[in-house]
């Protein structure tokens, strides 16, 4: 028997039921999210508190690199579900970087975007990593060097090469990322990487690129690497 026009959703047209009959990608943004939300407050239903949500941040884009004091803000909000909704996003990040093994090589930029490139495109700043590799181009570790508006003054070679040469690293790969969502270098950028690259040949591990990451899309830096 279908629900009246005012009435409360009939329970198979409910998302948890929807998502059980049709599965997960059958159901609506707005199901989704209802769903991480869990029960409805004083403050509104769940599905209310949804709507609420995906009004505040205007895309699935926004919502996913907003953080949790953003999400707070939306009436009917409270530490409990925003925490539930970032821990869904990051878990979609991750899901998307393991389609690139940990062990695979590093053969040039675009397996530099299959790694890092899911988990810095809802980043709100900028995330300026390096890659350490073996002598098979394989990734010994991570580190983040900085986190915020990429300046040549503040990146400092030690930073970044005190854990390679602490690793064994053979060599390494820069890669950052444009909240922006226009990989485009800029000059800093630039300037960056001939600072690293003159770094890493004086001590013997070279940088093999720097990636810059956008929106689906990145830029190698390669050409920079050079010296003169």
């Amino acid at each position: 028997m279908n629900s009246s026009p005012h009435g409360p959703p009939a329970r198979t047209d409910r998302p948890r039921e929807r998502l059980r009959r049709l599965g997960a990608r059958s159901l609506a943004l707005d199901e989704l999210v209802t769903l991480l939300i869990g029960s409805g407050t004083r403050r509104g239903s769940a599905s209310e508190v949804a709507r609420r949500v995906r009004g505040s941040f205007g895309s699935l884009d926004r919502l996913a690199a907003a953080d949790v004091a953003a999400m707070e803000r939306v009436d009917g909000v409270g530490e409990a579900t925003a925490a539930r909704l970032a821990a869904a996003f990051e878990l979609g990040r991750r899901a998307a970087s393991a389609e690139a093994p940990e062990d695979q090589p590093i053969r040039g930029p675009m397996d530099v975007f299959r790694r890092m490139g899911p988990r810095l495109r809802d980043a709100s700043q900028e995330e300026f990593h390096a890659l350490l590799l073996n002598t098979r181009h394989r990734v010994i570790r991570e580190v983040l060097v900085t986190r915020g508006i990429l300046d040549a003054s503040l990146i400092h070679p030690r930073e970044v090469f005190r854990t390679a040469v602490s690793e064994g690293a053979a060599n390494l790969v820069l890669v950052h990322n444009h909240p922006s969502g226009d990989p485009t270098p800029s000059s800093e950028d630039r300037a960056v990487t001939r600072q690293l690259a003159a770094a890493g040949r004086a001590l013997g591990i070279p940088v093999l690129d720097h990636v810059v990451i956008g929106r689906g899309r990145y830029v190698s830096l390669a050409s920079d690497l050079e010296p003169g």
